[in-house]
């Protein structure tokens, strides 16, 4: 799992930009899957904004927290 962080510089307000969670074998998956999400939000100026100015992203692994929650599930029912 990534979390992909995509930024611009919009004309009025400063930067805009959110933070996906996304679920793939691959960063460059990872990062494909973000932006098209994100682009789809944007309005057509916000588009423009994104485009005239680019996007910056930040890919970042996340450790999954459920392998480790079945781990111990597995574990509970070993000792049961």
């Amino acid at each position: 799992m990534y979390a992909v962080k995509l930024e611009y510089q919009h004309r009025t307000n400063g930067p805009q930009g959110r933070t996906i969670d996304v679920d793939t074998g691959s960063m460059a998956a990872a990062i494909g899957k973000a932006a098209r999400e994100f682009l789809k939000g944007l309005d057509r100026k916000e588009r423009f904004d994104a485009n005239k100015h680019g996007l910056t992203i930040r890919c970042d692994r996340i450790e999954e927290e459920v392998n480790t929650t079945d781990a111990q599930r597995k574990s509970l029912d070993a000792i049961a």
